[in-house]
């Protein structure tokens, strides 16, 4: 991480993390620096060292002056800071998805969701971690690793993991790093790192939000989304970000969608809304169906109807899936390399397969590259056109649609993934424990919410919400009402190794 050391012996005011999410109050024209400089200087404190978060990957040496100065122009966020995941292009610094091969992938550009963060008043912080490639790069990763970050740390148990694949968004904001992150997916690469680092990350319908100039993997399923610390916040961050763009065919119909995705949160009432409970993919550890159960209370409390529904993935669902996904992420990957005006770039993903061979040491001394390998002999568009007609209908018209109608229910729930497990660089993720139904809105491409519901033994657990292609705003209010329903406890970050609850 690039570590401005003079900003530490900057004389600042004190102003507690918590009190920077609301308003800065009228009056106080340098609030809003004063509060990105706190937080510039939170991240110097915790995020380096043995015990540091890694979370960050570079900060922006002119956030606190780009923060008074949107603050001053009366924009709806004021100047409020936002680390975004380095997979997206910001012009102030490189954007490296977390390999060696991009250190330098300096674009000077702005993704064109970065474009309208900044219109709307948002300061780009700085870049955040990532699991390398957005985690496709081989089956035995460790989720939050990266060539260029090294390994993201859990803020609630630093000998746990962040989950991937926007492992730094969601420890940074965990702990309070910033306002909000930016993180992206493509199979619960937000969800599941807001679960178990107890943050709230929401999954946008794919095209919602543009993703010109973002690394990619699957046209198909990728789609950046908000990190925050309160459904409220993510809607803000949504709103900002959100719009079609006429380089993304993908968002032809954004602009009819994107809204103020704040509006009607407060008011937003669950009585008589009948919710979809899929108790199959609760999973098999105690802990986590106790908080379900919990979570579900809370919902009957607010007056909703549950509704038992299942679903099953039908025969050869998961090998569809990684046709598509492999064949996308050859045709992506060349086409975004491509965008790359530096002659030093890599220019294929067979590129990207020599380099990462050229220096084995650094890249491949904890996991190989076998998706990468396989993707390079994924060539056939016949078969993965027809995988990927059978996984939408799997998922949309036979799935989470055919839900949704058969027992007129206006959301789906399910816990959205077990807590943290222990980090293993050797042995790569041990996920574990069948929880969760996030694939299905991802391949989908439909909207999906995490919400804390509680903790297993001081590790959070998030509560998934999802629904139909462009019910997003719908998804966030049910979110909304299930935060001021909620009964359990919230865990708050150590800093330090897990221990068993007292």
């Amino acid at each position: 991480m690039q570590t401005y050391a003079a900003l530490i012996a900057l004389a600042l005011a004190s102003v507690p993390v918590a009190a920077q999410d609301a308003a800065p109050p009228p009056g106080s024209p340098n609030i809003a620096e004063r509060h990105a400089l706190e937080r510039y200087q939170r991240i110097l404190e915790l995020d380096d060292g043995e015990n540091g978060l890694n979370a960050v990957i570079a900060l922006n040496p002119d956030a606190g002056r780009e923060a008074g100065e949107a603050f001053d122009a009366g924009t709806s966020l004021g100047g409020r800071t936002v680390l975004v995941k380095d997979n997206v292009e910001t012009r102030e610094l490189p954007t490296t998805a977390g390999s060696l091969a991009l250190k330098d992938n300096q674009t000077g550009r702005d993704a064109p969701m970065i474009a309208r963060l900044r219109a709307a008043g948002g300061v780009v912080l700085g870049k955040t971690n990532l699991s390398e490639w957005a985690n496709i790069r081989d089956n035995d990763s460790t989720s939050g690793w990266s060539a260029v970050g090294g390994l993201t740390r859990n803020p609630h148990a630093i000998d746990r993991n962040a989950c991937g694949s926007s492992s730094g968004s969601g420890a940074a904001v965990a702990a309070g790093f910033a306002w909000a992150a930016i993180g992206t997916e493509t199979n619960g690469s937000i969800t599941c790192p807001a679960s178990v680092n107890g943050v709230v990350g929401f999954k946008p319908t794919v095209g919602m939000v543009s993703r010109t100039h973002v690394v990619p993997i699957s046209a198909t399923q990728d789609t950046a989304g908000p990190m925050a610390r309160s459904v409220f916040a993510a809607a803000q961050l949504l709103g900002a970000i959100a719009g079609s763009d006429p380089a993304d065919p993908a968002t032809a119909d954004a602009d009819r969608y994107a809204t103020d995705f704040t509006a009607g949160l407060a008011d937003y009432s669950l009585k008589g809304v009948r919710v979809g409970v899929m108790r199959n993919q609760i999973g098999r550890r105690p802990g986590v169906t106790a908080l379900f159960e919990q979570a579900l209370r809370d919902l009957e409390a607010a007056g909703a109807e549950l509704v038992d529904v299942e679903y099953s993935y039908p025969e050869g669902f998961w090998g569809r899936s990684l046709t598509v996904l492999l064949f996308e992420l050859q045709r992506d990957m060349n086409a975004y390399l491509a965008t790359l005006d530096d002659p030093a770039m890599p220019d294929t993903l067979a590129d990207l397969v020599a380099f990462n061979r050229a220096h084995a040491d650094q890249e491949l001394r904890w996991f190989g590259q076998d998706l990468f390998e396989q993707a390079l002999g994924t060539t056939d568009e016949a078969a993965y056109r027809e995988a990927l007609e059978a996984n939408l209908k799997a998922t949309r018209e036979d799935g989470i649609d055919r839900l949704m109608a058969e027992h007129r229910v206006s959301f789906l729930v399910a816990p959205t993934t077990g807590p943290a497990w222990s980090t293993d660089l050797v042995n790569g993720d041990n996920f574990g424990g069948g929880i969760g139904a996030g694939s299905l809105p991802a391949i989908a491409g439909y909207p999906h919410l995490t919400v804390p519901m509680g903790a297993v033994e001081r590790l959070p657990v998030g509560f998934s919400i999802f629904a139909g292609k462009w019910q997003d705003h719908e998804v966030l209010k049910a979110g909304a009402a299930y935060e001021r329903a909620r009964t359990a406890q919230l865990p708050t970050p150590s800093f330090k190794p897990w221990r068993p609850a007292d």
